[in-house]
């Protein structure tokens, strides 16, 4: 053993060897580093493909994505190489995902991304509703999607039901509806209010959601038009709550007054609901 490793010593020593073994290791490297360029450029790779073409606003479900292998040269831009980061997204209202094309990232994205992305997700059986607001009736822009809100109801009766009365002007006030998720609010021309934090715009609109006996409900209640009645949006902090609360009427008496006054005819919501007059 002791003359082995003396041999050794001396072979190592030599410096011819340590050239030749020099030489043998940089071309070890070179063949190594060679083949792994060669592999990497000519392996296929497999990658997601969309079976057939996806049009704008589409939600991306697995059975809209097969698998190809192709050639890692022939992948350009920055296409998603997973299908699992593929599925749920949608595809974007400006793009359409033809058959056989990979999927890139600028032509997908999430759902809260989508332009009218709040039509695509309420909960079923509700019915979407609008209210016109402004910044002061939004308590300074302090009305946010996911927040919730109260809606009250202000109604002044000016119609002299009792003649035999002194006072022509009632006035009525409460709360109408509870518990009411917003969804978004909207500017005049239909733009999400809070899509730039840094430039905050004006609101015109809330969207929401609520069942078709309170949609129904508050319908009338905006149709009171020889009553000057005023929808009134308070935010509340029920979003706190670790369940929030369901959506429910709270004012039965104003319930009651805005059915006694109105008629409607169950065909549809324009020219077929009216004030008595």
């Amino acid at each position: 053993m002791k003359n082995f490793q003396m041999s050794l010593k001396k072979f190592l020593a030599n410096k011819n060897t340590v050239t030749i073994l020099g030489v043998l290791l940089a071309f070890v490297v070179l063949y190594v580093g060679y083949t792994y360029q060669v592999k990497s450029k000519i392996n296929p790779v497999t990658v997601p493909y969309a079976i057939n073409t996806i049009k704008a606003g589409t939600r991306i479900t697995a059975d809209m994505i097969g698998t190809i292998e192709v050639p890692p040269s022939m992948i350009k831009g920055n296409p998603y190489m997973n299908s699992r980061d593929i599925i749920g997204k949608y595809v974007q209202v400006d793009s359409t995902i033809p058959a056989g094309s990979l999927f890139y990232a600028r032509s997908l994205g999430q759902q809260s991304e989508l332009p009218g992305s709040i039509i695509l997700d309420y909960p079923e059986g509700e019915v979407l509703v609008n209210m016109d607001v402004n910044t002061s009736s939004t308590y300074g822009n302090n009305l946010y999607p996911g927040n919730y809100m109260d809606i009250y109801l202000k109604i002044v009766n000016n119609l002299d039901e009792d003649v035999n009365s002194e006072i022509t002007d009632r006035i009525m006030f409460g709360k109408l509806i509870q518990n009411i998720k917003v969804l978004a609010v909207l500017d005049s021309s239909g733009n999400d209010v809070f899509a730039d934090l840094d430039n905050i715009g004006t609101p015109a609109q809330i969207i929401f959601s609520v069942p078709e006996e309170y949609h129904i409900l508050l319908r009338k209640a905006m149709y009171l038009r020889s009553y000057s009645a005023t929808l009134v949006p308070v935010p509340t902090n029920e979003s706190l709550k670790e369940t929030p609360g369901a959506v429910a009427v709270s004012g039965e008496e104003l319930k009651n007054f805005i059915n006694r006054v109105t008629v409607w005819t169950g065909e549809g919501i324009d020219g077929n609901l009216s004030a008595i007059e």
